[in-house]
């Protein structure tokens, strides 16, 4: 396979991912935003800053937006502008771009799924997303994530082209994964008086609703939501689809299918970091510092995104500009 198709295909599932991510993210950031709470220095916070800090994107939305948050702005920023390489609007133009110049790799049903998908979206106002109400939009684009992978599942050959479609759905759902849970814990937490309160609780199972987790909680633990129980599900069960464990799993697996004598780096990689979540233990994550660990899964995921660059898909030479959308791995 040319890398350039290669490229194009793992991008195109980087990009519907990262959309669907992002309205999870923003559709648990205004249920949030209904109650309030307190940070370690006893201000209140602002939940809104939370997709901000998540996607990367905050200097530049201050920069276009100086002031104060406000949440009417952050939701036109994040879903709707075509300027935020990272929002909703600009991953689903993204990823028909890179469907329409591979259509000869993906089957007709997908490129019609995704064609449709932009058509739609291109559509959208804030007016009309508003009258429809937030969360049914934000509802929309899951359900049209979800459909757009049952049909890749359902209709692809499995072949090359298919491996590097999953192997960015996986790289990209890890990536916010660690991201989400690592901004929870560190720069928006509680305050002390707020710790195993109505709030906190309130907090805790938006996170896991943001990644589809609050119903594998609740059978696995039967118990009150805790942070290490919290961390213990998203990082190291490899059971629940969106855990960093499962993530790495999957991606161990497709590199193993992909790489031969001339490419064992990225298996390699992806193998120790999968190692590392399959024989971790919570009490010594939490004892090394969870903001570091999970720092520390980051790079090993962006050295690994370098890696699967620099043998399969479109190298970036030295002083080549990267495009907006990898700029987060």
């Amino acid at each position: 396979m040319l890398s350039r198709v290669a490229n194009n295909l793992y991008w195109m599932s980087r990009h519907i991912e990262r959309a669907e991510n992002t309205a999870r993210m923003l559709d648990v950031t205004y249920r949030m935003s209904l109650l309030p709470y307190r940070t370690p220095d006893e201000s209140w916070a602002e939940p809104w800053a939370l997709p901000l800090v998540i996607t990367g994107r905050a200097t530049d939305y201050y920069r276009q937006f100086p002031g104060a948050l406000s949440s009417d702005r952050v939701l036109r920023y994040i879903a709707l502008d075509p300027a935020n390489p990272s929002s909703i609007y600009s991953c689903i133009q993204s990823a028909r771009e890179n469907a329409r110049t591979t259509r000869g790799a993906i089957t007709t049903e997908m490129y019609e799924d995704i064609n449709g998908l932009w058509l739609e979206i291109k559509d959208r106002t804030y007016d009309g997303i508003l009258s429809q109400g937030i969360s049914d939009f934000f509802d929309w684009v899951k359900t049209r994530s979800h459909r757009f992978r049952g049909v890749t599942v359902g209709t692809m050959l499995r072949d090359e082209a298919y491996h590097f479609i999953r192997l960015g759905t996986f790289i990209e759902r890890a990536d916010n994964t660690a991201r989400i849970l690592d901004v929870k814990y560190h720069t928006l937490l509680p305050s002390v008086t707020d710790v195993g309160g109505a709030v906190d609780y309130y907090q805790w199972g938006a996170l896991l609703r943001s990644v589809s987790a609050f119903d594998s909680y609740r059978k696995v633990y039967r118990d009150v939501i805790t942070p290490m129980k919290v961390a213990e599900l998203l990082v190291l069960r490899d059971d629940v689809p969106r855990s960093l464990h499962a993530c790495t799993r999957e991606i161990y697996q497709i590199l193993g299918d992909l790489c031969d004598a001339s490419s064992r780096e990225p298996e390699r990689l992806a193998g120790e970091l999968n190692a590392q979540l399959r024989y971790g233990r919570t009490e010594q994550i939490i004892t090394f510092g969870l903001h570091e660990y999970l720092m520390g899964i980051l790079d090993k995921l962006s050295a690994l995104n370098s890696e699967i660059n620099g043998h399969f898909l479109v190298p970036v030479y030295p002083g080549q500009q990267i495009a907006p959308a990898a700029a987060r791995s």
